[in-house]
């Protein structure tokens, strides 16, 4: 009989600069089978500097932080090619929306305050981790309607989609996850990632929250 393989686990790395914060996010984290805390870094030069060392999976990010904000030590982190596998979910107890907009520009895979529950952020990092986006409900409320306020962008028409890309789109507008879409169309994981990577191409977008935005601005989906 063979040995079973374990996987490894999805590394992380917190930066925030409260160490009591840091602590309880790391024995969150530990506790878990496929996670693990890679490093924890209290500024924002640090977290620069450690993710180059390390090449995290995932960085959980605090917004405000000396020593450079979170917003630019994740400008820094996606700009990096040799980050390039590295995803940031920022982890803020602020939601102003000049944060929030600023994550967003910075290249952040999503942002959630820090009242979210355990469960909520632990299904966070393993998403943001597998290539999604995940915003607090109300962020990605106001997200939209920021976008939706603006006048559509003639260059982003959706003719040039299939009508099972289109299908796709609208699900993950309404946030549902790729196990959900593939369930939802009965078709496999596989075919859902490619539908996705077809879009991220046919739209110009850089990730799903940007194609939540697309589908919202474009009238796809009617703000609710």
């Amino acid at each position: 009989m063979t040995a079973e393989i374990a996987r490894p686990r999805v590394r992380i790395l917190i930066a925030d600069d409260q160490p009591l914060l840091r602590h309880s996010l790391a024995i969150l984290i530990n506790g878990t089978t496929d996670l693990t805390v890679a490093a924890e870094a209290g500024t924002g030069e640090d977290v620069s500097r450690l993710a180059r060392e390390l090449v995290p999976d995932v960085v959980l990010m605090d917004i405000r932080m000396p020593g450079g904000d979170g917003i630019e030590a994740t400008r820094t982190i996606i700009g990096d090619p040799a980050l390039s596998s590295c995803r940031v979910l920022v982890l803020s107890m602020f939601e102003f929306d000049e944060y929030v907009y600023g994550a967003l520009r910075a290249g952040a895979s999503g942002f959630l305050l820090k009242d979210a529950q355990p469960d909520q952020l632990l299904d966070a990092i393993r998403r943001t981790h597998s290539g999604e986006s995940l915003f607090a409900p109300a962020i990605l409320t106001r997200l939209i309607e920021h976008y939706t306020s603006r006048p559509p962008s003639p260059e982003r028409r959706l003719d040039q989609l299939t009508e099972r890309e289109t299908e796709v789109l609208m699900l993950v507008a309404r946030g549902l996850s790729n196990d959900e879409i593939a369930s939802t169309l009965t078709i496999s994981i596989k075919t859902v990632k490619t539908h996705i990577g077809n879009l991220l191409a046919k739209l110009h977008a850089r990730d799903r929250t940007h194609l939540v935005i697309t589908a919202y601005e474009t009238g796809l989906i009617a703000p609710a």
